[in-house]
């Protein structure tokens, strides 16, 4: 869910706009990037700038660029998927412009540079900003492919003619990995290689988005004498997109879903989207037994050709026990790895592009604090600074004294509901009877001359609501009690709703329904 605001001179330009699926809550929300902050510092950015074409970093365009209204700027993939998703929703895409990668452009005192890098979409870039003094390189997600199937390698050339950077703003989701990630390349040899072995009908689930594991899956099927397939919608959507773009030219002509029937069980291949396990997605309904068109029957066989995203692993593990009662064979991440390989750079990448431009300070982003942490610790191992890891709100300044954290602003979740963009419910008792239990906590507080402080023991009840490690709740919440300065119990309330639903919503893995009650004592008198 990113999205990043760079600022010099009150001239604001935003990085991303990103989504994520809430699969804690009921019916499976959007959760988009929170911009009360922002409103309330006066931060309009004047103009948008999309690094790749992922929801994580599109998702949530449709919904809050209307309150911007500036230039949106994409390579021409990610710039087709936004159209799309803006013409759904009745917004004139106008805004949208094209920039192809390796090209540069101003805005206000911005200079930026679209650099090509290599992940699991095509036409991801980094972007290299020059603004005052700086010069700032903002990732993206990125890795180093030497067989990337779509597109060409990184140049190593071009990345060391940006030496020496000030600022690297980069991608830590792999950053505990030694060594180097794979290629889609080897990918390929493996994914033939396994559909050779394979008896009857063959569905593979990838991310929609990974144009080069489709190209792949085409090629293997094509080799192994099989006839291709798509289902769900956000594959065909990509799959239309990225023909017109003429990354698919060669692609092997597609058989409607309703005409698999008439073709024998080993010639077929479908390329299905679920691999993380979403309630509505195509997998889960072939699971299921709920296609119109597509029965899985013992001896098919189902590839997971995906990673499983972090928070994601309960429902995958129950799709994979609905697919195992229908008695087909399952390969995935742990019994056959080489079907898939990350988007992100491991540690030898890591260092490679950090030899190759030359960073004096590091911010780690992406990822949790453990992928930040690994990252930092590389980079001191580099002699790279890297005093911060930063979380989301963090208000961030570089200047000549380095990195500093100026203030660390709250930001609770928002969902989008009905079409528009809502708080995140549950502490205000608009979340009635939720499926994810609830969690009743009552503290009484003393003000003291720095914030406030708990009193007592922390009353905490909980009722069907997944586990909770309540020592480092309590030491959480004494650290923040004593940082919120307010006046009033409504004003501390006010302060700590957002932070605690922020911290529950990291920590839980799923989101009940809270509340919370806050009481006011005296200071006990010390004799």
């Amino acid at each position: 869910m990113n999205l990043s605001l760079y600022g010099h001179d009150d001239h604001w330009i935003a990085i991303d706009c990103g989504m994520m699926i809430r699969q804690d809550l009921p019916d499976f929300p959007l959760q988009v990037p929170n911009l009360d902050t922002a409103t309330a510092l006066g931060i309009i950015p004047r103009a948008l700038f999309i690094t790749h074409g992922h929801e994580d970093h599109i998702g949530a365009a449709a919904w809050l660029w209307p309150h911007w209204g500036c230039p949106i700027y994409a390579t021409p993939l990610a710039a087709g998927l936004l159209r799309l998703k803006f013409s759904e929703r009745g917004l004139a895409t106008d805004a949208i412009k094209i920039i192809e990668p390796g090209e540069a452009l101003e805005n206000g005192p911005f200079t930026l540079r679209y650099l090509p890098m290599t992940h699991s979409i095509p036409e991801s870039c980094a972007l290299m900003m020059a603004v005052g003094n700086y010069r700032v390189l903002h990732t993206g997600d990125w890795k180093l492919d030497p067989d990337p199937l779509v597109g060409a390698p990184v140049s190593a050339a071009m990345l060391r003619a940006l030496a020496p950077v000030d600022l690297v703003v980069g991608d830590s989701t792999n950053a505990p990995l030694p060594g180097h990630s794979g290629s889609e390349g080897d990918v390929a040899v493996a994914l033939e290689n396994t559909m050779a072995k394979c008896n009857g009908r063959i569905v593979v689930s990838c991310f929609a988005s990974n144009i080069a594991r489709i190209v792949a899956i085409g090629r293997a099927a094509q080799r192994c004498g099989r006839r291709i397939s798509l289902m769900g919608r956000s594959m065909e959507r990509m799959v239309t997109v990225a023909r017109g773009l003429g990354y698919l030219d060669d692609f092997p002509p597609l058989v409607p879903v309703h005409d698999l029937g008439y073709l024998p069980a080993e010639e077929v291949v479908v390329i299905a989207t679920g691999s993380q396990g979403e309630p509505r997605a195509a997998l889960q309904r072939l699971a299921q037994g709920r296609h119109s068109h597509f029965e899985l029957q013992p001896g098919d066989s189902v590839i997971f050709s995906a990673k499983a995203i972090p928070g994601n692993e309960r429902m995958i593990e129950r799709l994979k026990s609905s697919l195992a009662r229908l008695e087909v064979s399952l390969y995935d991440e742990f019994n056959h790895p080489e079907l898939h390989a990350t988007g992100h750079p491991a540690q030898d990448e890591l260092r490679k592009l950090y030899q190759w431009i030359q960073p004096r300070y590091l911010l780690p982003v992406h990822g949790e604090a453990r992928h930040q942490q690994a990252h930092q610790a590389l980079a001191r191992e580099m002699h790279i600074q890297a005093p911060l890891a930063p979380v989301n709100g963090d208000m961030i300044r570089l200047d000549a004294n380095g990195l500093t954290l100026e203030k660390r602003h709250p930001q609770p979740p928002c969902i989008v509901s009905q079409d528009s963009v809502v708080p995140h419910p549950g502490l205000d008792g608009s979340y009635q009877r939720s499926r994810h239990g609830s969690l009743y906590l009552a503290l009484s507080v003393a003000a003291t001359e720095t914030g406030w402080t708990r009193i007592g023991r922390l009353m905490l009840d909980s009722n069907a609501t997944s586990p909770m490690d309540e020592d480092s709740f309590v030491d959480w919440l004494d650290e923040q009690l004593d940082g919120i300065h307010a006046d009033t119990l409504s004003e501390l309330r006010t302060a700590l709703q957002p932070r605690l639903i922020d911290w529950l919503t990291t920590h839980l893995q799923r989101m009940p329904e809270v509340h919370l009650q806050i009481m006011a004592e005296e200071m006990p008198q010390s004799t």
